[in-house]
């Protein structure tokens, strides 16, 4: 099977994950690359006994990638079956209050970034600024200043020889250093290579609703620091989100309600983009099915093919867990962490074109029943394959002490299995929506990592406003001038609703879509809440709440405009 391709994919791929001669150019083809990394993944067949099943496993695993039905993270596509071996996206590394362990996780840092992963901390246990230091005599110069250096180390490091990497930095809402990590992003320049999210905890949100002060703790000695306003600090947290989309949140005690492997330790920070928490030293792979390919016709209605989507989530989850078997892990105590909880993220991407194909708006009702239905059956069916790979193939090691243990539940292979991430340059390729978002634009500029432009009309679009015959040349360029329908253009009211794009959602809805997703996904969900240019920030805050009482576990709001080199601009001029 060939891939169908456009050329925004085929030139992201030439440039960025098919293998080339030591001169820099290309020898390989979409096609072959596919080849490459089913082969290579299904080679772990052997490890559980099944070498019969490596030709017929990579034949379906190949099917699968090049119909574009599913693909896994980046790295899994530039570096299975070539030297790297590294295939995992997404670890977290341990900053204790130490230089030894600050600069060890540096130096680690390197290590996975030059692999081609993301690395995300928590800082939360470095002592605040101006805290004594017994060892000098001296003062401490407090975690951002020590993030700098973490920057800094990323400037110079590409990504797996193709970008810089991506980092997360996380501080807890009670560090007394926790204002100047909420405005440190208010000068451009600083942190530039780091998401910021800060760890706020249900006391803090109850100090919030009660209008009551909120100690800050010194995490050197457990002492209250100093008290604040706990709405004056939360002001502070959306005006900054408000200001330039940093930072993010991320509900610390609703994470933890669903570590399955507490025994292991807490989860304090995440992977760059947020979507998958992790424990220090702990690695994930991803993945995502293509949910825009998942419909079919039948009596001339359109409905979801749920035999389909099922059969390729259940592959899906074998190719994963053969991931982490065959992958080359950076650190040994990553992979004795991966190894012993065998963490997988199947998630989704194409949401926005499936509730295009059905005929749902975005912003209604009905999309918030598909978004539970779609990802219920996503995660019983994984959770089902999960189980029937632990019959053969065992549990995950740290099984005994997991919440599965404790509740009496059947044996997992996988500690978790499902994840929802962005699938910002994946959805490239496989031609659909990013992720669960909505459309951003009809025609949009996009910068993928390496600094790669994309400038494309939304193809579902093209395809349909084509078929109805409202596609005309002056359209055409109304929208590469601004990016989605005019008011007063003349189509349909129905066409309208159906491709609202993303700022012409109701903030509120995009909320409860990633709450639909979350409600039904072991890990957590990467979303951007998208606000117009003119959003006063109390809206901010409103979204803050409502993410909060819906239980996601984070949350990341971006206003349009209010960053310079936003990754996605309305049409060619960037103006929405």
């Amino acid at each position: 099977m060939k891939p169908v391709l456009s050329d925004g994919a085929v030139r992201i791929l030439r440039t960025r994950y098919l293998k080339k001669d030591r001169e820099g150019n290309v020898v390989e083809s979409p096609e072959e690359m596919f080849r490459r990394v089913a082969r290579h993944v299904a080679g772990a067949e052997k490890s559980f006994g099944s070498p019969s099943r490596i030709e017929s496993t990579a034949a379906d695993f190949h099917d699968m990638m090049a119909s574009l039905s599913f693909l896994p993270n980046s790295p899994t596509l530039m570096n299975a079956g070539r030297d790297l071996g590294q295939l995992a996206a997404c670890f977290v590394l341990p900053v204790e209050d130490s230089l030894e362990s600050i600069f060890e996780a540096v130096k680690n840092t390197a290590i996975i970034h030059q692999s081609g992963g993301g690395t995300g901390f928590s800082f939360s246990r470095l002592r605040p600024r101006n805290d004594m230091v017994l060892s000098t005599s001296g003062v401490a110069s407090g975690p951002v200043s020590f993030m700098e250096v973490f920057n800094k180390a990323t400037d110079v490091i590409k990504q797996g020889g193709t970008r810089r990497g991506a980092n997360m930095g996380v501080l807890r809402i009670d560090h007394p250093d926790i204002e100047e990590f909420i405005a440190v992003k208010r000068d451009l320049g600083r942190l530039t290579s780091f998401n910021l999210s800060v760890g706020v905890t249900d006391l803090f949100m109850e100090a919030v609703h009660r209008g009551s002060d909120f100690p800050l703790i010194n995490p050197r000695h457990k002492t209250v620091a100093r008290t604040i306003k706990a709405v004056d600090l939360f002001n502070m947290l959306v005006r900054c989100a408000w200001e330039d989309g940093e930072p993010g949140i991320l509900f610390l005690d609703e994470i933890n309600r669903h570590n399955p492997t507490p025994h292991l330790g807490t989860i304090e920070a995440t992977n760059p983009c947020g979507e998958q928490p992790l424990l220090a030293y702990e690695a994930c792979t991803l993945g995502s099915v293509n949910l825009s390919l998942m419909t079919r016709v039948r009596s001339g209605v359109p409905e979801i093919d749920w035999d389909r989507l099922g059969s390729t989530v259940r592959l899906a989850v074998r190719f994963l867990d053969d991931v982490v078997e065959i992958n080359r892990y950076p650190l040994r105590q990553i992979r004795r962490l991966a190894l012993g909880n065998r963490k997988i993220g199947l998630g989704v991407m194409g949401f926005a074109h499936l509730l295009i194909r059905l005929g749902i708006p975005y912003a209604s009702e009905q999309a918030l029943a598909v978004a539970g239905e779609v990802m219920r059956f996503v995660q019983d069916t994984a959770h089902e394959a999960s189980r029937e790979l632990a019959v053969d193939r065992g549990s995950f090691p740290n099984y005994p002490g997991s919440v599965f243990d404790s509740q009496g539940k059947a044996p997992m292979r996988n500690a978790t299995v499902t994840t929802i991430a962005p699938t910002g340059t994946l959805s490239i390729i496989a031609g659909c929506s990013s992720g669960i978002e909505p459309l951003y634009a009809l025609f949009y500029t996009r910068i993928t990592p390496g600094d790669i432009g994309v400038a494309e009309m939304d193809p579902l679009f093209r395809q349909k406003a084509s078929e109805k015959g409202f596609l005309t040349a002056e359209m055409e360029d109304v929208l590469r001038r601004e990016g989605s329908l005019p008011e007063d253009c003349p189509v349909p009211d129905r066409w309208k609703k159906l491709f609202a794009t993303a700022l012409k959602i109701p903030p509120d809805q995009h909320v409860r879509i990633q709450a639909a997703f979350q409600a039904h996904t072991d890990n957590a969900v990467s979303k951007t809440v998208n606000f117009s240019r003119d959003t006063p920030p109390e809206q901010v805050r409103d979204a803050f709440l409502l993410a909060h009482e819906l239980g996601c576990k984070g949350i990341t709001i971006y206003r349009d405009g209010s960053r310079t080199g936003q990754t996605l601009s309305c049409g060619l001029t960037g103006s929405c």
